[in-house]
């Protein structure tokens, strides 16, 4: 990371009072094999003590890049310039040893993505102590026992289930929820002053959210920390945050307290935010499906049992399960993390073996096909996985990535036509020209999700299994995705498994739903009348934890316990 034009002098207007995190005149460019991006420009805002602002915009808005600045997180291939202060410390004057100094003490960050953010060779606990004992009192040393301890301790206060067990675990171990609770763990193990959640609760059903920003609140009381909130989901800002910053390509275009953004949006692209937030039980029903159509999938009684390790027994993760999708159908499984939903998802994609029942797919019953038989079916199905980081090589372009079925399959000859495939494909799922030629890396975390719908969908598939495609997709993008999905459903006619913990994009995609429980399905029906009349108090408790996208009932529900009281809470700023 380059850094230009920062001054090494704290500026003589720092005092106690000082804001925890002040970003002034921000910009951030980044050399690429396209040339120069420029990811954020002329950027400014502050957060103070036990203030939460939440800083909203499109993937690719620069919103992440911004705050990862403050915890010195840039590639060496990124150019700064302008100032970033935490407390009395100017960040952007400092060097890697510097910052290693602060990050985790002073400034922590709760990722995106948290089964890429642990380490999968390392247990939890040994993961958490790592980040006690990287910061020591000055004089003390850490042992082994006491860091233990304090992971213990930590993993108790973000509320993991039997935490002196689980912290002997290994990432792949805890459910998606788990996941992100230990990251948080990770985050606040040496009480930061500052804590960026980036997409805290992105791929986290409605319960296991609700949970997540409740943590989240009560650590901002408890440590009287400040905290960045980078969200898409316009819910969880009304219900979280005293104070907003939407930005735009790169700039910001409007800052105002939570209440008055909602209520009286002044930016054009704020309106544009809003208006795209979908309502549960305010969606059109979906194109009905012909009587006749071919059932393209059956599931009849589907059990999956894992194995126990030494000294735990076994355990299920789907109980006779049963349900049908046909041809130009969308069926939405719902329920909380390890309710089973993706388990589901792999066995119908073949990609794991179920121990009873049978997966039927455009006639073949697959459960028991070895991978030989499985392959031409193969074609015949897409899969969209529930984590972009992990589901893209990160060896491979994004273009190969996507054309990487097709060579598979044997479906387009030349790499000419590939490559004219390839940029269909990411123009038709709303990515810009030249993404081709990058990598992974290099893209959002809502680019990378949109770049695994189009792998999916590139061999015109006859049954998709989607897990969770819009969880990293900002609101306007995501309507665009759930457009052009249900487009292309009737384009080509195919069924689709549509897992998701977003209730009101199931009632747009989905003419029917499953609710499921510890591996059960405990209620199943058109989406209509599940998700408006629903008759078991589980499917009524997910409803009831559905985000309010309107900061004034949220708490007239008593649905936030957000401060009001904080400095320049009801500030008012438009940019632009």
């Amino acid at each position: 990371m380059t850094v230009e034009n920062a001054s090494v002098n704290t500026p003589s207007t720092a005092t106690e009072a000082a804001p925890a995190l002040r970003i002034e005149d921000l910009s951030v460019t980044f050399l690429t094999d396209a040339g120069v991006v420029d990811a954020v420009r002329d950027v400014s805002y502050r957060v103070r003590r036990g203030e939460i602002l939440a800083v909203v915009g499109e993937s690719g808005s620069g919103k992440s890049v911004s705050s990862r600045t403050a915890i010195g997180l840039l590639p060496d291939t990124a150019t700064v310039t302008g100032h970033v202060y935490l407390g009395d410390h100017e960040v952007t004057a400092m060097s890697n040893k510097q910052m290693h100094r602060l990050r985790g003490k002073d400034v922590a960050m709760v990722f995106q993505e948290p089964g890429a953010a642990l380490d999968p060779l390392f247990t939890v606990g040994y993961q958490i102590a790592e980040a006690v004992r990287a910061h020591p009192m000055p004089g003390h040393k850490i042992g082994r026992k006491q860091a233990r301890d304090r992971a213990v301790e930590l993993l108790t206060m973000v509320g993991l289930p039997d935490p002196q067990r689980r912290v002997d675990y290994y990432p792949h171990e805890l459910s998606g929820g788990q996941k992100q609770r230990v990251v948080i763990a990770i985050a606040i193990a040496c009480d930061p002053a500052v804590i960026i959640a980036d997409e805290p609760t992105t791929a986290l059903d409605v319960t296991v959210q609700a949970e997540i920003l409740a943590l989240l609140r009560d650590l901002r009381d408890r440590l009287d920390s400040a905290i960045v909130l980078i969200t898409h989901n316009m819910g969880v800002v009304a219900e979280m945050a005293d104070r907003v910053v939407v930005m735009n390509r790169g700039r910001v275009v409007e800052e105002a307290g939570v209440t008055d953004l909602f209520a009286h949006p002044r930016a054009a692209y704020t309106r544009q935010l809003l208006d795209a937030v979908p309502h549960l039980g305010a969606q059109d029903s979906p194109a009905p499906v012909a009587e006749d159509a071919e059932t393209v999938l059956a599931v009849r009684d589907l059990s999956v049992v894992f194995p126990g390790g030494v000294g735990s027994g076994s355990f299920t993760a789907v109980e006779e399960v049963s349900f049908t999708i046909a041809r130009g159908e969308t069926f939405g499984l719902v329920g909380e993390s390890g309710s089973g939903k993706t388990t589901i998802g792999r066995c119908v994609a073949g990609l794991q073996s179920p121990s009873s029942g049978s997966i039927t797919v455009l006639g073949t019953d697959i459960a028991g096909l070895s991978p030989r038989r499985l392959k031409p079916l193969r074609k015949r199905f897409g899969f969209v996985f529930q984590d972009p980081a992990t589901s893209l090589n990160p060896r491979m372009t994004v273009g190969e990535c996507i054309a990487e079925p097709l060579i598979v399959h044997d479906r387009v000859s030349g790499a000419t036509a590939r490559r004219a495939r390839v940029r269909e494909l990411l123009d038709a799922v709303r990515l810009p020209a030249g993404t081709e030629k990058r990598y992974p890396h290099e893209l959002s975390g809502g680019q990378r999700q949109r770049a695994n719908l189009a792998r999916a969908l590139i061999l015109e598939p006859d049954l998709v299994v989607a897990d969770e495609p819009t969880s990293a997709l900002d609101v306007s993008v995501q309507a665009s995705v759930l457009e052009l999905f249900a487009e292309l459903q009737q384009r080509w006619n195919f069924g689709a498994l549509f897992i998701s913990h977003d209730l009101a994009v199931v009632e747009i995609l989905a003419h029917r739903v499953g609710v499921l429980q510890h591996g059960r399905l405990v209620e199943s029906g058109p989406t209509e009348s599940v998700l408006r009349s629903p008759a078991q108090p589980y499917t009524q408790r997910l409803l009831a934890a559905v985000p309010v996208p309107d900061p004034a009932r949220a708490r007239t529900e008593g649905r936030t316990t957000s401060s009001t009281s904080v400095p320049d809470a009801g500030e008012e700023r438009q940019v632009g």
